[in-house]
């Protein structure tokens, strides 16, 4: 009898341990949002470009999940320029729309020709109520005949990526295993 007063001391004492140091936090994002629109760039080739200096006509596109799915297909999206993807240049507040705002904090051309330009990048998305996120960031520009010449359409998507938890999943594992070891150390000794 006695060791099992001390073993529910012992797990009483760690579930505490573990609630009080659980800090509250809001729920993070997840899924993806998918934008298009017209980007100007600082030069006439998408071979050569830097930078896109202007963005227009940008707005949501379909197949949205998660936490984006609720953003109506054709909403008006806010982008910052300019936008220096080489070098990768951090970009505050690169996208906003639906309460959601990107930051991107670097990214790297995949590939750049004069008829297309593949970037991917991460950054950190937030809004709406829920912790600040991971994300990666992909953008794509394709010649577009008809444009004034430094002007492309683009597309791009955000992938929220949640990280796991701090650790309290652990600690309650850890209180749970305890409190088994000790119902075995009582009924082993009958």
């Amino acid at each position: 009898m006695k060791l099992s007063k001390t073993v529910l001391a012992i797990v009483a004492a760690v579930a505490a341990v573990g609630f009080g140091s659980y800090e509250a936090q809001a729920t993070q994002i997840s899924g993806m949002l998918n934008i298009a629109g017209t980007a100007t760039f600082d030069t006439n080739s998408l071979a050569t470009a830097k930078a896109v200096t202007n963005f227009s006509n940008v707005t949501v596109g379909g197949g949205n999940t998660g936490a984006f799915a609720s953003i109506a297909v054709g909403t008006s999206v806010a982008m910052a320029s300019p936008y220096v993807f080489n070098p990768s240049t951090a970009t505050p507040m690169l996208m906003s729309v639906g309460g959601f705002t990107f930051d991107l904090t670097s990214s790297t051309v995949v590939a750049q020709t004069k008829n297309f330009l593949d970037i991917t990048g991460t950054g950190f998305i937030s809004g709406n109520g829920y912790n600040s996120t991971p994300a990666t960031w992909a953008f794509s520009s394709q010649n577009a005949t008809g444009q004034p010449h430094n002007t492309f359409t683009f597309s791009a998507n955000i992938g929220a990526q949640p990280t796991p938890d701090s650790g309290m999943t652990v600690a309650l594992l850890g209180a749970g295993l305890l409190g088994l070891a000790a119902f075995r150390a009582k009924f082993a000794k009958v």
